[in-house]
């Protein structure tokens, strides 16, 4: 997928946000499989383990089954069609969880060839909020950033200064 294109500000700004919120000390379960990101958190220390490929909108229990301090979900629940369902399944009271945010100059994004690379929600920052409260975690901190390119044009100039990735740290809401 990051043939030769390592989202590398995109990994800096995830990282230093996990740590800001997550002690070494916590185990981690992050939703998706193992990727280079979760490779960049087992060498910064964090214990981590991924889920196996599952489709989370069949099968959520390996999610439910986790003994994990910490579920982190990085770029995965704009690819599912009810990430209410999956936030709901979670047993761990911490979350840290990133989206790309929807652009009003660009569409959904879909992969032709992987049917797994495509967005099925492409949220603004107070949709997924919203679906966060609704399932039931308050958000403690977030940020958002640009990800602009090297690229000419209109849209690339507006990546300058349109925030595209979204992070936040919740914890689940004591019933």
């Amino acid at each position: 997928m990051y043939e030769n294109n390592f989202p590398n500000k995109r990994y800096k700004h995830t990282l230093s946000f996990l740590k800001k919120h997550i002690s070494i000390n916590e185990s981690i379960l992050d939703l998706g499989v193992e990727n280079p990101f979760s490779k960049i958190m087992t060498s910064e220390g964090f214990k981590v383990k991924n889920t196996q490929g599952e489709d989370l909108d069949e099968n959520t229990s390996t999610i439910e089954k986790s003994e994990a301090d910490v579920i982190t979900a990085f770029e995965i629940f704009e690819h599912l069609l009810s990430p209410y369902t999956v936030l709901k399944s979670i047993k761990a009271n911490k979350l840290v969880a990133s989206i790309p945010m929807r652009l009003w100059f660009a569409s959904a994004y879909r992969s032709k060839t992987d049917i797994r690379d495509r967005h099925f929600h492409e949220f603004e920052d107070w949709q997924f909020d919203w679906l966060l409260e609704k399932a039931g975690w308050k958000i403690i901190d977030r940020k958002k950033w640009t990800n602009p390119t090297k690229k000419i044009g209109i849209r690339p100039i507006l990546r300058w200064f349109t925030p595209r990735y979204y992070i936040v740290y919740a914890e689940r809401v004591k019933n």
